[in-house]
């Protein structure tokens, strides 16, 4: 994937006519407030106004606001400022607009070292360390010597484009300099290093401080933590804490970091007392480290509680509980958490979309998953190029159903990988288009790209569900000798479906018996699912034996071999499997199906009249019964148990 950069300055010249007509029409909308806002004079009646409403707009990244302060400060000649510049580099750095930002610097006649560090650190923020680094070394050849403000962020910079040289360099210059003990200094070169994995490094710099504050602590706490020597991060804790070194929010985060990637809940409910007695029990930043770490030790209810009992929420709070709500299997909670995360006003980011788009691929739900890609379409989010997010596109218009809107987006993709291209023949698959899965299978291999072992699983899903079992039997013999793909269990548990659902019975349990790998409950479960579409109980008992044998508290086996008792009659058996479940403590899950209609997505469970219009629905249900039983329709019952079926 290629870096996100702006391959250099120049490159944002191009849009300086951009810059000015935004700013012209910015001009003419704010001088139209201003003769309906008395108040807006009197607020930005001088520079120290200006600046701190600025600051203001940075803070709360309120775009519109700036520029209308900004179109204010050029009308009334205060954009020559050196306090201005910064200002306003600082304001459309912090709103995302690094190009805005780097028009201002270049059109300062002398920009002081204040210019200079608001752009690199702008850089930085934006996620362009290659450009950060080169006005780096083009503010040294213009002689403007840099400070403690400027080396933190050129230092991260090296970090994130895994310069170790030119890190070291900087290194080398601030020790020789005598400024390497500067706290603020010194925590950047500790995370520099223990990103590259260079402990001694790290504690060196650390060990050599005079004094240490809290940020240096963190630093080290936080960079083992990252690094996943947890052990360390602890050790490093344990000697704050003896030093009599009071931890801060970001001590605890860190430590949180650390129990969660371990799982550990017991001490994670012991920070989180710790929290409560030190005050910082209501800090939105420590909460959700809370809910991450409760999330994460599958405590959701804890995770729950904790969302629910905060007086504000930012994006990252959102995000948290999405996540928790995500890897919990709870689809239908995530979207109606989505839903009041939009309602509150908060706008979704990478992390969140990434969180979401998943999830409508579980429900289906088609019209969440077009909301979510026209709002990363307007909002910018979407940029071509950026194969992991496009992906995630295709795969939820896929499973969604929508194979068409999959296939445009997949064939407007500039750069696809082999997932790309899995994605599609999958979704082809199991919707029943195998000869359509085949041509991608085909253009995939014309192409050059190297299929794996889960483009294998798709072109067989797409052979069975399509009945292509010669065409299925050849690619699976195939594999190994023409593309180096070893078969899997799962490749012979396709094959086994395959031969099962075209009716090929004695062949499919011929497979299942003699392939070289040992079969799992799948592939024995291919074949009774088999079993009973085409009837064939003799066999059904076969393949059963070796499920209850292998997997014997699996409730849907039982429930197959039922069907299968029962579409043959023998409701004498159906009873004994029942038997069987009970005294094996076997419970069947109940049914639950879902639809997504404008007001969202309903669940239903079997049984259930939780939902609030069920009255309403089972009225409509039984006079649609009633009408077409007038039209002589009349409703298959199987004579099946109620508490198998």
């Amino acid at each position: 994937m290629k870096r996100k950069t702006l391959s250099s300055y120049k490159l944002l010249k191009n849009k300086t006519f951009h810059l000015a007509a935004n700013l012209s029409s910015s001009i003419e909308s704010f001088q139209s407030k201003i003769h309906q806002k008395s108040d807006v004079s009197s607020v930005l009646s001088d520079l120290s106004g200006c600046i701190s409403s600025l600051q203001a707009c940075a803070l709360h990244k309120n775009l519109s606001k700036g520029k209308e302060i900004h179109s204010w400060m050029i009308i009334n000649g205060f954009v020559e400022s050196p306090f201005s510049i910064t200002s306003l580099i600082n304001m459309y750095s912090k709103c995302d607009r690094p190009g805005h930002a780097l028009e201002i610097f270049d059109r300062a006649c002398y920009p002081n070292l204040f210019a200079w560090n608001a752009i690199i650190a702008g850089f930085v923020t934006n996620g362009l360390p290659e450009d950060a680094i080169e006005f780096y070394l083009r503010m040294r050849r213009e002689n403007v010597a840099p400070d403690k403000f400027t080396f933190p962020c050129v230092i991260k910079a090296c970090s994130d484009v895994a310069d170790l040289w030119e890190g070291k360099k900087i290194h080398a210059g601030l020790f020789k300099a005598g400024s390497e003990s500067d706290v603020f200094i010194a925590s950047a070169l500790i995370n520099f290093y223990l990103k590259f994995n260079r402990m001694e490094d790290a504690r060196q710099v650390f060990d050599r401080l005079l004094e240490r504050d809290v940020v240096s602590w963190n630093a080290m706490i936080n960079g083992y933590a990252q690094i996943g020597e947890f052990e360390r991060a602890l050790e490093v804790l344990a000697q704050m804490l003896e030093e009599a070194i009071a931890p801060s929010k970001f001590t605890v985060t860190g430590v949180l970091s650390v129990f969660t990637a371990l799982e550990d809940l017991r001490s994670g409910q012991k920070i989180h007392g710790f929290v409560e007695k030190i005050g910082y029990g209501s800090d939105i930043i420590v909460l959700n480290s809370l809910i991450d770490m409760y999330g994460k030790c599958k405590c959701i209810k804890d995770a729950q509680e904790i969302f629910e009992r905060m007086h504000q929420r930012d994006l990252f709070s959102w995000n948290s509980i999405l996540s928790v709500y995500e890897q919990s299997g709870d689809h239908d909670g995530t979207l109606r958490l989505f839903d009041r995360m939009r309602d509150a006003g908060i706008q979704p980011d990478s992390i969140t979309i990434s969180t979401i788009l998943p999830v409508c691929s579980q429900l289906a739900a088609l019209m969440h998953g077009r909301e979510i890609h026209g709002y990363m379409i307007v909002s910018g989010m979407r940029r071509d190029g950026d194969v992991y997010v496009e992906n995630a596109i295709i795969d939820m218009y896929a499973k969604c159903g929508s194979l068409r809107d999959a296939r445009v987006v997949f064939d407007r993709m500039m750069d696809r990988d082999v997932v790309s291209w899995n994605i599609m023949i999958l979704g082809y698959g199991l919707h029943g288009h195998g000869h359509e899965a085949l041509d991608v299978f085909s253009s995939m291999l014309a192409k050059n790209v190297e299929p794996d072992e889960v483009t294998f699983v798709g072109v067989l899903t797409a052979c069975s569900h399509a009945g292509l079992v010669g065409r299925g039997l050849e690619i699976l013999v195939s594999m190994e000798p023409d593309h180096g793909v070893i078969p899997t269990v799962e490749h012979y548990a396709c094959a086994v479906d395959m031969l099962g659902r075209a009716g090929r019975l004695s062949e499919s349990y011929e497979l299942a018996r003699t392939m070289p790998i040992e079969p799992n409950p799948i592939v024995w479960r291919a074949l009774l699912a088999a079993c009973r579409l085409h009837g064939d109980a003799s066999l059904a008992e076969i393949a059963a034996s070796q499920i209850f044998e292998l997997e014997p508290g699996h409730c849907g086996s039982y429930v197959l071999l039922a069907n299968v008792y029962g579409d043959t009659g023998r409701y004498k058996d159906v009873s004994e499997v029942r038997q069987t479940m009970k005294l094996r403590n076997v419970r069947k899950m109940p049914g639950c199906s879902w639809i997504e209609v404008n007001t969202g997505v309903h669940v239903f469970v079997t049984g259930d009249r939780a939902h609030q219009q069920s009255d309403q629905i089972y009225t409509q249900l039984h006079m649609l019964i009633g009408q077409l039983r007038e039209y002589g329709y009349s409703p298959e019952v199987r004579h099946v148990s109620p508490s198998i079926h």
